[in-house]
């Protein structure tokens, strides 16, 4: 069967339907597509390139002015990926791309004759900057993130609150047990004009599904964010708590093995300041800095006991476009840069930032010589252009440049923080990325 056929049913079933205005009284289509090219030139590593597309197509069905459902479908494949033909044979075959459901909700306002909305289904989840809670929009490679979730919003003039419980991995045991869960609790006021203030609490319980082991992670954090004049600014922290139960220690003797003290105990932040010139090309020189924390390492080789490093949850920000993307902890990065408008369709972006590792990775060598961890990863400068052809297409490129340093040999900053990079010292990396897409 085509696996573009559940698409087609449902477009179908929804044109269908308009045939009873009485119950379906409006419908929207639409979609998007973008295509990227990537090159990733890692020195001592091996190189990358490829293209990638993600196309996506939605359907939103209002049945009253306070009842509507969602549904998208999408698919993401690098190209070459799913070729219909063999050059050597000439034998043509079925395509392999998957088309899946990335969206599928529905919305229900004013609850109760209260302003509660409802929305249950498979959806996009995004709160504040996206630091912890994002959908992968500014992620490279981008290709969506969504959650089968219930959703309940409070919205007042100046307050609104939110209760998401989310479902992330499912083994049909007992209820959630086996299961790996999100809760969310987000307030966010805006009493004070052009000013945000936000306070969370975000819960993730695995009861084994995902790691393997039961694993409890509480992040509780405050977020401001506004503009006072030509100045901007958005500032966020957060301390992470919980642990993960019944991992094995490493020590070798029956008698003292037992279950390892493993948890989390790590705080992060992030936070970026500019200033906008009310001149020709509106420039806007901005700093930006953020602390990962690296928790507290196990240097003994007869134990797990540790504190693990802040766990990005579902970040969307990306502190280095060539090491890691919205895996990596365990750091410190400080940058500045400016953007540019020249003209009202095109901008321009340079980054330079200074990444290091929180927690350096172990010391090498022997006794008798001994070479002591770096921090350092080094510097990265990223130039950015964005072209907006018109309201719908845009056109992206982007290039960046990392000069390598010690830490990337044994530093722990992909994964969480939990693995090593273990690049070269003296690696000197590239990346270049371009792309267009087009909404409808």
């Amino acid at each position: 069967m085509s696996k573009l056929r559940p698409v087609l049913l449902c477009l179908a079933a929804v044109l269908c339907a308009t045939a009873a205005p009485a119950e379906l009284q409006n419908v929207e289509i639409g979609g998007y597509t973008q295509i990227y090219g990537y090159y990733y030139g890692y020195d001592s590593l091996p190189d990358i390139a490829y293209a990638d597309q993600w196309t996506r197509l939605h359907v939103k069905a209002d049945f009253t002015s306070d009842v509507s459902a969602f549904v998208e479908f999408d698919s993401y494949t690098p190209w070459g990926d799913s070729f219909r033909s063999d050059y050597l044979t000439g034998i043509d075959t079925r395509g392999t791309a998957d088309v899946a459901l990335y969206q599928g909700y529905i919305e229900v306002r004013n609850l109760w004759g209260a302003p509660l909305t409802l929305k249950a289904g498979r959806q996009e989840l995004t709160f504040g900057s996206e630091w912890l809670i994002g959908n992968n929009s500014d992620c490279t490679p981008v290709y969506g993130l969504s959650f089968d979730a219930l959703r309940l919003t409070y919205t007042a003039d100046t307050f609104t609150f939110d209760l998401v419980a989310a479902k992330l991995a499912e083994t049909f045991q007992n209820f959630g047990k086996g299961d790996t869960d999100l809760y969310i609790a987000y307030a966010s006021c805006t009493a004070v004009e052009d000013q945000t203030f936000d306070a969370y609490w975000i819960y993730l319980r695995d009861d084994g599904a995902l790691n393997g082991f039961p694993t409890d992670i509480h992040t509780a954090g405050l977020r401001a964010a506004g503009k006072i004049g030509g100045f901007d600014y958005r500032a966020e922290g957060a301390y992470q708590f919980g642990g993960i139960d019944n991992l094995p220690s490493a020590c070798p003797s029956p008698y003292y093995a037992g279950d390892a003290d493993t948890n989390y105990g790590a705080f992060g932040a992030d936070a970026q300041v500019g200033y906008t010139f009310d001149v020709a090309w509106s420039p806007r020189p901005y700093l930006w800095a953020a602390y990962l924390g690296g928790g507290d390492p196990d240097r003994c080789l007869w134990s797990n006991d540790r504190t693990l490093p802040f766990n990005r949850l579902f970040s969307d920000p990306e502190y280095t476009k060539i090491i890691a993307f919205t895996d990596m902890s365990n750091l410190r990065y400080y940058a500045a840069g400016i953007e540019l408008a020249p003209t009202e369709s095109v901008t321009l972006k340079l980054t330079v930032g200074k990444l290091e590792a929180d927690e350096p990775g172990p010391d090498t060598g022997c006794l008798w010589w001994k070479e002591t961890a770096s921090r350092d990863l080094g510097w990265e400068v990223d130039l950015f252009a964005n072209y907006q052809y018109s309201e719908d297409l845009a056109f992206y490129a982007m290039y960046g440049h990392l000069f390598g340093d010690r830490g990337l040999e044994g530093s722990f900053v992909i994964g969480n923080g939990l693995y090593p990079w273990n690049g070269d010292r003296d690696d000197e990396y590239n990346v270049f990325y371009a792309g267009t897409s087009i909404e409808f």
